[in-house]
Parts: structure tokens; C-alpha cells; sequence
């Protein structure tokens, strides 16, 4: 990798004016080469999880995607990111020569204006903001709670039993059996080969929590609709966008590599066409992604206990 001076604090570093459009692009190059980039890597414990702040709070949205997605190109292991001075004042120094890569924020500033007759009237203007991080793999002399350590490994056919429980505490109508799987929205239930008909466990999952996020659309529940009319539209294909990545973040918080769908390759074109026609579109997607999951995990035991924890704008 070609080496470039470390970045010393995010204010050293300034993203280009067009944050949506940088970040889309490089989505779209991944995509175009036939890789996905919200699949989570594996971490050198063997368990992949959601990128991690320096604190331990994970990244959401946008964030978690494209820091996924530089952790593969990278190879990196561990799943902390920090700032310089964030690294700095744990007694870690990034290495000479090492790369940064850019999350963003979003938020919004209230500004009074004036009405066309002349009254004043409160506005509200959203901004997205860029910053640099490194991963912790790039970093020396963090503490050791920063480095992966190795676990041992599975049997190839063990269930997951976190996994089965999590699905089965979200009340979804799961009917096991047959050779597809789909989320049915008339009938409102979900449709999944039996355990035993999939190749490992984490296909398995993958599989489930696929369907699992498009049941969240129903009405009755996030009421999420983009208009599709057709196999293959662009209502059809920015749902199968959030629900992939919707899918990743809930294989990663279960601790299970997310594996891609056999017919993966068939949305790819109809994802790269939503991308290109509008550059927030892969930020819209990764926050429906988000409330997906977040309302599966809402119908998860204990849920209401940690609605008060607090929780990262991305």
C-alpha cells in the first residue's frame, strides 16, 4: 500500500466538498468489481462484529459500511477506530506512513431567516461533516484490549443458538421448508429451507436475516415503502440494499460472518444504477439498514431496559 504521513488530528485533514458523491463513488467501485462492500470481515478472533469507537460504542449507518469495507481492502483485524488524538491519549502513536480513512457526521444547525413577507422564521440546514481514523492494527503500544486475541474453532454443522433464539424472540411467522426462501408481504410471513438444506450455519443466518429485515417493512411495523412495481425496479433494488446491509449488521452484532445470497450476483447491476442516479441514496439505505436493526433488536429481552443507553449519530 502506498505509504502516506499520518494524519495528526481531524482538523489536519478536510474532506472534499461532496462527501455523498467521494464516498458513493467508492461503494460503486467495489460493487463494479463484484464485491460487496457492507460484507463485515473477520476479525483475528474469528468473530466478526460492528467497527467499535475507542470507547467500545459501535458505528452505525454509513460508518459502519464503509469502515467494513476498508477493513477488508486492508486486512486489518481489529474492530477499534480512534482518532490520532484519540490514539494519543491511550499511549498509542500511529504508524509513520499510515493512511486514514474518513467517516462522517451528521447533524444539523437552526438558523433564523426571513419569509417572503417578511417574518421571521426558524430553519433548520443539515450538514455532513467528514473526519479521519485509523484502525487500532495501524496503530503501536495501544493496550492490549485493543488487540484481537484467537479463539477456538466451531464444528462446521453446530447451530447458533444466540442466532435462533434472537430470530425467534422477533415473532415472525418462520415457516421451514421448501427450496426458497422470501419474505411473503401478503401473507406477512417468511418462507426458509430447513436448517439442514444449507451448505454452514452462517449461511443459514445470513439467509434468515435476510427475510427477517425485509419482515420490518410491513406496515404494521417500520411502514417502509419505495415504490416498487417491478422485479428489479429501483423500489426493488434500494430494499434489497437495505436489507443487506441490514442483514450484516445483524450477523455481526450475533458475532456470525454474514454470507452472500446465491443470487447476489443478479442485483448487482440494479444496485450500481440506484447509486449512480443518486449519490445519498447508499446513505439513505444504511440508515433504513439501521432501523432494521434496531427494531429487531428492540424486540429482543431486556430491549427496554437499554432503550436509555446512549447511542452514536453514525
Amino acid at each position: 500500500m502506498t505509504s502516506k504521513p499520518a494524519k495528526r488530528s481531524a482538523n489536519t485533514r478536510r474532506p472534499d466538498k461532496d462527501v455523498y458523491q467521494r464516498i458513493t463513488d467508492k461503494i460503486v467501485e467495489q460493487l463494479e468489481k463484484g464485491v460487496r462492500p457492507w460484507h463485515q470481515p473477520w476479525g483475528a478472533n474469528g468473530t466478526p462484529t460492528r467497527p467499535l469507537r475507542h470507547n467500545g460504542v459501535p458505528y452505525r449507518g454509513i460508518n459502519t459500511v464503509l469502515l467494513w469495507m476498508e477493513a477488508t481492502a486492508n486486512g486489518y483485524a481489529s474492530p477499534y477506530w480512534m482518532t490520532y488524538r484519540q490514539a494519543q491519549e491511550l499511549g498509542g502513536q500511529v504508524r509513520k506512513g499510515q493512511t486514514s480513512t474518513l467517516v462522517v457526521y451528521a447533524g444539523a444547525i437552526e438558523k433564523t431567516g426571513e419569509a417572503e413577507n417578511g417574518e421571521e422564521i426558524e430553519q433548520r440546514i443539515p450538514f455532513l461533516k467528514g473526519y479521519p481514523v485509523f484502525n487500532c492494527d495501524q496503530i503501536d503500544n495501544l493496550p492490549a484490549q485493543f488487540c484481537p486475541t484467537a479463539i477456538e474453532p466451531r464444528s462446521p454443522m453446530e447451530r447458533f443458538v444466540a442466532a435462533d433464539a434472537f430470530f425467534a424472540n422477533t415473532g415472525a411467522d418462520i415457516r421451514f421448508g421448501g427450496n426458497k426462501a422470501f419474505y411473503s408481504p401478503a401473507g406477512d410471513f417468511i418462507a426458509c429451507p430447513i436448517f439442514e438444506a444449507f451448505e454452514s450455519p452462517e449461511s443459514f443466518v445470513s439467509v434468515v436475516a435476510h427475510e427477517v429485515s425485509h419482515w420490518t417493512k410491513h406496515p404494521t411495523r417500520l411502514d417502509r415503502d419505495f415504490g416498487r412495481k417491478t422485479w428489479g425496479d429501483e423500489g426493488y433494488a434500494i430494499e434489497e440494499i437495505v436489507v443487506e446491509i441490514s442483514a450484516c449488521m445483524i450477523c455481526a452484532d450475533l458475532g456470525i460472518e454474514a454470507e452472500p445470497r446465491e443470487d447476489h450476483a443478479a442485483y448487482i447491476a440494479s444496485w450500481l444504477k440506484v447509486l449512480k442516479n443518486d449519490k445519498r441514496a447508499i446513505f439513505q439505505a444504511a440508515a433504513h439498514a439501521e432501523r432494521a436493526a434496531a427494531y429487531l433488536h428492540s424486540l429482543q429481552p431486556g430491549a427496554a431496559a437499554k432503550e436509555d443507553a446512549p447511542l452514536a449519530a453514525a
